[in-house]
């Protein structure tokens, strides 16, 4: 691998398939001797957990989407310069379970705040940094449906539908505006043959930055 690691984003719809396909992942870089790091958005410093318990608690139904921009801004600062950035520079690969992807499609797209906007503070609280790789898993509303209809919603899991098809389309603009780095998956297919297609796009990306 190149001297800088590779940053592997996972994006998509709540229930869309995201944590199985990091475990796969997590174990074909196991597999394959690769060094990693498993982050979290919100989260994944101690600063991080704090806010992302303040955003998904959903007794906090009054938040401002505004308050609610920043806040996952704030956590994803954090998170950038104090676990993404050295891992990088250690030569890891940094999986990112939701990244800057998440806040254009969930604030801006879903919550209508200004686009120009978000990508400035995007490229603020990461220093400019970029994913070498994202993967959006698309499912469509009624699969979500039927996968969330068992378990505890959170705050924003427990938004309308309305809401969740306005966030699914953000991610589908994006990759058409991304199509080099981000990668739209369908999220309905059998895990395992979408696990191999993942660790075949990444190959080809750790084959690229040679």
């Amino acid at each position: 691998m190149n001297h800088r690691g590779l940053l592997v984003t996972f994006e998509g719809l709540d229930g869309s398939g995201k944590t199985t396909q990091i475990e796969y992942f997590t174990r074909h870089l196991i597999n394959n001797g690769l060094p990693f790091v498993l982050l979290r958005e919100p989260g994944g410093t101690v600063i991080g957990e704090k806010i992302r318990a303040i955003l998904l608690d959903k007794t906090h139904s009054s938040m401002q989407a505004f308050s609610e921009l920043l806040l996952y801004s704030a956590s994803r600062h954090q998170l950038t310069l104090e676990k993404i950035k050295p891992a990088l520079q250690a030569g890891q690969v940094v999986i990112c379970d939701r990244f800057y992807d998440s806040t254009t499609a969930y604030q801006g797209y879903a919550r209508g705040l200004d686009a120009a906007f978000i990508r400035q503070l995007n490229r603020a609280v990461t220093e400019s940094l970029v994913p070498d790789l994202t993967i959006v898993l698309d499912i469509s509303l009624e699969e979500r449906q039927r996968r969330m209809a068992d378990r505890a919603l959170d705050r924003l899991e427990n938004e309308i539908d309305s809401f969740h098809r306005k966030v699914r389309q953000g991610f589908l603009q994006i990759a058409e505006e991304e199509p080099r780095r981000v990668k739209i998956l369908d999220g309905h297919r059998v895990p395992e043959i979408l696990a191999d297609e993942i660790w075949q796009l990444f190959l080809a990306l750790k084959e690229d930055r040679k």
